[in-house]
């Protein structure tokens, strides 16, 4: 019997599976080209990549800074670099939208008018 995924596993997953859902819609099916790129960026990431989303050349420049070996292809090490610089800089953002108050707090990062998560890390009380 498998122990169920905690939340940061199953996340995990989920990006792994965002990936393949995209990557398999052509040929080689273990990465992306720059079509099933473009539709993975503007329709996976609308919020996170707002301008990006809506210009192709800027979605271009994107791929070809991520693909590190040249291949006008993106295998799935290259594209956790972008998951993990988005990650980064929402991370961020949620500091600079933070409610004020004491402790470590996050906004909502990038999400428009979201609620946000409202950590609050002092005596490592959170809410959601």
């Amino acid at each position: 019997m498998a122990d169920q995924l905690s939340q940061l596993e199953s996340s995990i997953e989920t990006i792994i599976n965002i990936f393949h859902q995209y990557s398999i819609r052509l040929q080689p099916p273990d990465t992306l080209n720059k079509k099933e790129f473009k539709e993975l960026v503007k329709k996976e990431l609308p919020n996170f990549l707002k301008k990006e989303t809506k210009d192709d050349k800027a979605i271009n420049e994107i791929m070809e800074d991520l693909d590190t070996d040249v291949n006008k292809e993106l295998n799935f090490q290259e594209f956790s670099v972008l998951v993990g610089k988005l990650t980064e800089a929402s991370h961020e953002e949620m500091h600079k939208t933070a409610p004020p108050g004491v402790g470590h707090r996050h906004g909502p990062g990038f999400k428009e008018g979201g609620s946000g998560h409202g950590h609050s890390h002092d005596n490592h009380g959170h809410s959601h």
